[in-house]
């Protein structure tokens, strides 16, 4: 189905409102990509629900994959290249007959493809509609990792020096992609990285060996361990691909790189560092898939979500995102700027560095060292009649009053800034020599997170909370509404992941956030217009009903969201 037929569909069958439907039609049609996909990659709608209306449109049964029960054997009846091309799976083998899935089983190539591969096997053919979600987790049971570099390894021949010379990249030039074993090596591990949800790659030489991590939920584990030869063609590749200088090994570089991985476009940021042991490479995985959230996605909901969503709805006003480095926090601002981002709102940001492209935001990287920095780059953004300004962090004095007088000539300001609570944001700015006196008007709302690692739902199992967390869970849910506090009674359960195949073992499936959210009110504004101290503002906060972090994190945790001990550690200083 082209994406103009799956287009209208959508609209015929009201699956998704107009301005969504336009907004597909607008990005399909700039960026080449189907509209199924764009689906998916946003989020619009549940993909097997597309599938079924696809399939009673085509008058072709919808079928559920489960890809643990795609076997070898069938598998290999469809090679990965058609699999990859031609959105369609190998379903299984019924005697002589083939069942495959397709996600377009009225695109004509795709029918030519599956009916050779078909005709060359001796097998008749059966076809179902699957969703997109669905092909795609097929399509990464095709390139097992391990088996991969092993191969890699075989070839490369380390004992033959001739050999290993003939893989190096040398003067600069490339070398083929089908020939070479190094390419072969740095591109399983990119591919790899993106499976699994790896947020950083690391390629670390040691001693004896190229040691290869990802980082996984916020956690580094080593993925492969690669003979001590390889370290300085796999660093070569990599600065290669990322247009860094392969024969300056004593500084430090930085650069980047785009490809497409399984069927998305994916960003990588690499950052070299000169070691004793050779070169260190750290490659940032900015997926969009994974990397650009709804505010729902992040672990924001009910009270919390009704205060953001009121938030940023102002037509002018600082919304301001604490915590310390690695919470999340540019998650959460990228986030919120797709809820803003519309064809009537001109968004410009600064951010160091930008992380993931947006389309419809004008992005600008700052650049301290030709002085294009985040307060002079706001004095220039002021120039390009902003509706919505983003700054990546407020992090002087400077900076700050600029953000303000921004927000006070009627624009919406989003950053971020370093404090431990929502609450000692507004001490922070004061610090800060901005006068207090501005800051009613200016702030609009204020929100505090931390990351927690999120429970996988295949193998998370609920317990009785020993007497010690069911005290701490009292004490917590006694800072909370009645209303809030009835959905949970004692005797409290809690949840804990052993692990098992769908989280790799690891328990749990990333990474959610607990949030607290302080929000500018009428109450608040006359405090603030008398003498502000941290009391005050906690007694405010407390009127206001906000949520604390710890009591989000426990509500969450009793949910089997996350594990109570992560949520009780995190937020230990609160």
């Amino acid at each position: 189905m082209t994406s103009p037929q799956l287009l209208e569909l959508i609209r015929s069958r009201n699956l998704l409102d107009a301005a969504n439907v336009a907004k597909l039609e607008k990005e399909s049609a700039a960026s080449g990509r189907s509209v199924e996909e764009l689906v998916h990659e946003w989020h619009l709608l549940d993909d097997d629900r597309v599938a079924e209306a696809k399939g009673t449109a085509l008058g072709i049964p919808f079928q559920k994959i489960d890809p643990a029960t795609l076997t070898p054997e069938v598998m290999q009846l469809i090679p990965e290249e058609t699999v990859q091309n031609y959105g369609i799976v190998p379903l299984e083998k019924r005697d002589n007959l083939l069942v495959a899935g397709m996600v377009n089983p009225d695109d004509p190539r795709a029918q030519d493809a599956l009916k050779f591969l078909a005709h060359k096997s001796g097998l008749d053919l059966g076809v179902y509609v699957i969703s997109y979600a669905d092909w795609e987790k097929a399509l990464h049971k095709y390139s097992p990792y391990e088996s991969e570099v092993a191969r890699a390894l075989t070839a490369i021949k380390l004992s033959n020096e001739s050999s290993l010379k003939a893989v190096q990249l040398d003067g600069g030039k490339d070398v083929k992609a089908d020939d070479a074993p190094i390419v072969r090596i740095v591109a399983d591990t990119l591919k790899e990285a993106v499976e699994r949800g790896a947020s950083d790659v690391h390629i670390e030489p040691e001693q004896s060996y190229l040691r290869v991590r990802f980082r996984l939920g916020g956690e580094l584990e080593e993925v492969a361990s690669l003979p001590a030869e390889l370290a300085q063609p796999v660093v070569s590749r990599v600065k290669i691909i990322s247009n860094l200088r392969i024969d300056e090994t004593r500084v430090p570089q930085d650069g980047r790189f785009r490809t497409r991985i399984f069927d998305r476009e994916i960003d990588f940021r690499v950052s070299t560092f000169p070691t004793p042991l050779g070169e260190k490479v750290a490659i940032r995985v900015l997926d969009p898939k994974t990397g650009l959230k709804s505010l729902d996605q992040l672990g924001l909901t009910g009270t919390n979500l009704e205060r953001v969503k009121r938030g940023i709805a102002r037509p002018y006003g600082m919304v301001l995102i604490s915590g310390p480095t690695g919470s999340g926090k540019s998650t959460t601002l990228y986030a919120i700027l797709q809820l803003l981002n519309t064809d009537k709102v001109n968004i410009v940001s600064l951010e160091d560095p930008v992380e993931y492209f947006v389309q419809g935001v004008n992005q600008s990287q700052v650049r301290p060292e030709i002085n294009y920095d985040f307060a002079s780059g706001l004095r220039e953004i002021l120039r390009q009649d902003p509706d919505v300004i983003m700054v990546g962090e407020i992090r002087d004095n400077e900076t700050a009053g600029l953000a303000v007088h921004a927000a006070l000539t009627g624009h919406v300001v989003l950053s971020t800034i370093h404090t431990n609570n929502a609450v000692g944001v507004v001490p922070r700015l004061i610090d800060m020599q901005v006068d207090s006196f501005l800051l009613p008007e200016a702030l609009a709302l204020m929100l505090s997170q931390r990351l927690v690692l999120e429970l996988c739902e295949s193998c998370r199992k609920p317990e009785d909370a020993p007497p010690a967390v069911a005290e701490a869970i009292e004490r917590t849910l006694d800072t909370v509404s009645s209303e809030q506090r009835k959905e949970f009674q004692p005797p409290y359960r809690i949840y804990h992941a052993p692990g098992c195949p769908d989280c790799h073992g690891r328990g749990s499936k990333g990474r959610i956030a607990i949030f607290e959210v302080f929000e500018m009110t009428k109450e608040l504004m006359l405090l603030m217009n008398k003498e502000v101290s941290l009391e005050k503002l906690l007694a405010e906060a407390k009127r206001q009903g906000m949520i604390s972090m710890r009591a989000d994190g426990v509500m969450k945790a009793l949910r089997g969201d996350v594990a109570v001990e992560d949520v009780l550690r995190e937020t230990s200083s609160d």
